[in-house]
C-alpha cells in the first residue's frame, strides 16, 4: 500500500505533469470506487472544474477544485496514468478524466480497493466525513511529543500497532513502521505504555526523519515520470530491515527475523531491538 512518502510523490508528480488543468468530463467504469457522492453526481459536479492546488494528508490525495475538494485514497494497488485519450486501456482502469488539454487522467486499480470522494469545500480538513477517524498528519505541527504521550501512554497496544493506527498518526504503513521501530532500537512488540515522555520525542523525530528521507528518494521520480509506468509513488527504498528476512542487520550483522505483529508481517533485528 502506498504510504505517506509514496503518496507525496504521487501528488507532486501529478502537480508537475498536470498543473492547473480543467476536467472536461468524467467517466466512472466501476461504481464502487466512488464513495461519495453517487458516481453520476460525482461526474456531474467535477465536470468543468479546474485543479487549483494539490495537497496530501496522511495517505490521501487532495485536489482543490475551488468550490469543491476531490479526495482520493489509492489503498493497496491504485495508481494514476496520464495518457492520450485515444490510447487503449485495460480492464483495471476504473475512472477516466478527460482533460481540457486533450490528455486523459486514468485511475487504475487491480484490486478495486481505492476510493474517491467529492465534497463542497470546508474550512477544516476534519470536517470532511472521510477524515472523521483520521488523526494528525505525521508532519502536522500540532503533532507533538506531548500529544503522542497523552494519546498513547495508557493504551494496551504494542509499538508497531500504535504506529499503524491512522487515528493517531496519519500516513505510516507497514514499511515505515518497521523502519521506525529499528531506528528507535525497540522491539515492535514493545508495550506502548512502557515508553517514557522522552521516548515519544525520539519516536516523533525518527518518524519524520525517515519519512522525509523517503520523500527525498522519491523526488527523483517526479520529473522522470513516463505514462507507461503510471504514477504510484513507489521507488527504490533504502530500507534497513523491512522485507529483509534472513539478511544481515546493517548495524550488528546479526540475522533479521520476521514475525507477525498487529496482523502484519514484521521484520526486525533481535539483537538491536529489545522489548521493554
Amino acid at each position: 500500500m502506498p504510504e505517506l512518502p509514496e503518496v507525496e510523490t504521487v501528488v507532486r508528480t501529478l502537480e508537475h505533469q498536470l498543473g492547473n488543468v480543467t476536467i472536461k468530463d468524467c467517466h466512472v467504469l466501476w461504481d464502487n470506487i466512488i464513495a461519495y457522492p453517487t458516481p453520476q453526481t460525482f461526474c456531474a459536479q467535477i465536470k468543468g472544474k479546474t485543479i487549483q492546488h494539490y495537497e496530501r494528508y496522511g495517505k490521501y490525495l487532495l485536489f482543490d477544485l475551488g468550490s469543491m475538494m476531490w479526495i482520493a485514497h489509492m489503498r493497496m494497488e491504485g495508481k494514476f496514468y496520464i495518457q492520450k485519450s485515444d490510447e487503449p486501456y485495460d480492464k483495471h482502469v476504473h475512472v477516466l478524466f478527460d482533460l481540457q488539454d486533450g490528455r486523459q487522467l486514468r485511475y487504475h486499480d487491480t484490486r478495486k480497493f481505492g476510493k474517491m470522494y467529492l465534497y463542497e469545500k470546508r474550512k477544516d480538513i476534519h470536517q470532511y466525513p472521510c477524515f472523521q477517524n483520521i488523526g494528525l498528519d505525521a508532519f502536522d505541527e500540532r503533532l507533538t511529543p506531548t500529544y503522542l504521550y497523552h494519546a498513547l501512554h495508557k493504551r494496551k497496544i504494542v509499538l508497531k500497532a500504535a504506529l499503524l493506527d491512522q487515528s493517531v498518526i496519519a500516513g505510516i504503513g507497514n514499511i515505515y513502521a518497521d523502519e521506525i521501530c529499528f531506528a528507535l532500537g525497540m522491539h515492535p512488540e514493545t508495550k506502548i505504555y512502557h515508553l517514557r515522555k522522552k521516548d515519544f520525542e525520539r519516536l516523533l523525530q525518527e518518524t519524520r526523519r525517515i519519512l522525509q528521507g523517503a520523500i527525498r528518494y522519491g523526488g527523483t521520480t517526479i520529473r522522470s515520470y513516463t505514462s507507461s509506468l503510471g504514477v504510484d509513488g513507489r521507488f527504490q527504498l533504502k530500507l534497513k530491515v523491512h522485507a529483509k528476512k534472513g539478511e544481515k542487520c546493517p548495524v550488528c550483522q546479526g540475522e533479521i527475523k520476521k514475525i507477525t505483529v498487529a496482523t502484519r508481517g514484521t521484520c526486525y533485528c533481535p539483537t538491536c531491538q529489545r522489548k521493554r
